[in-house]
């Protein structure tokens, strides 16, 4: 007879205990994916941690971080904010601060300018006339470039705390230096186009109309059309678009070649 051997195996568990030690298991692991998911996510910037108790007093360093944590303060009451005297100001006014944020904004559409120009804070807001900046554009087949004695016209009345918008700081280094503001061009025709800015001004044509909604845009780009004509969809400032508008005023502009090539 062979010789049996004892085994001090345990038993086989039967199913309620492997249930059982499934959800231990389980729940082991939701509670490390909570810890961990807790620990390694970054504190939110909405206030909301400051809020709950327990946060560092969030205190402004310029007039523009003021006006955000005042924003702050009222979406979130629970928060402890500070203004020291000094960034306790009117001016810069909040919507210049959001003006200059958005119209240097990386992600939107448009071209990085020397200067982060707001269209939608002087021409929209301040109800600037085109033409007050872009002088001549209705005498000049060029439209007129603002210069920065004009800019400076009205920012050296302004008061010194708008000199913490880097913007601001920039025309007036320029104004220093006596140089010219280096914009980066926009809207480009070709050489052997000849379009006058002063006969479309004078004849009451809208600069939206080419420009598009300027005063309802931060970082200045081309817009794109807004309609097809005669069944043909045409880009904005191409030669079909122009003709398409000149169709539309007849009785006001030629269709003949030689009106823009001479």
């Amino acid at each position: 007879m062979p010789e049996t051997l004892s085994s001090n195996r345990p038993s086989e568990p039967n199913g309620s205990d492997r249930r059982r030690s499934l959800l231990m298991v389980l729940a082991t692991a939701v509670v490390a994916a909570v810890f961990v998911f807790w620990s390694g996510w970054p504190a939110p910037s909405d206030g909301t941690a400051n809020a709950a108790g327990g946060g560092d007093v969030l205190v402004a360093t310029s007039v523009c971080e003021a006006h955000e944590l005042r924003a702050q303060k009222e979406e979130y009451p629970g928060i402890e904010i500070e203004i020291p005297p000094e960034f306790d100001k009117q001016w810069p006014s909040a919507s210049a601060c959001e003006s200059a944020v958005a119209a240097w904004d990386p992600e939107a559409e448009g071209p990085i300018q020397p200067i982060p120009f707001s269209h939608k804070h002087h021409a929209g807001e301040f109800k600037i006339d085109c033409l007050y900046c872009h002088s001549g554009t209705d005498k000049s087949q060029a439209a007129g470039v603002p210069s920065v004695e004009l800019c400076m016209g009205c920012h050296s009345q302004f008061p010194s705390e708008y000199d913490q918008i880097e913007g601001i700081q920039i025309l007036k280094d320029h104004w220093e230096e006596k140089k010219p503001i280096e914009w980066v061009q926009l809207h480009r025709l070709p050489e052997h186009v000849q379009f006058r800015h002063n006969r479309h001004v004078q004849a009451g044509v809208e600069c939206q109309t080419c420009h598009g909604q300027v005063e309802a845009i931060d970082k200045l780009h081309v817009v794109d059309d807004t309609h097809i004509g005669y069944l043909v969809p045409v880009a904005k400032l191409e030669m079909g678009w122009c003709i398409n508008c000149h169709r539309q005023n007849n009785q006001q502009a030629s269709q003949d070649c030689l009106t823009c090539h001479y």
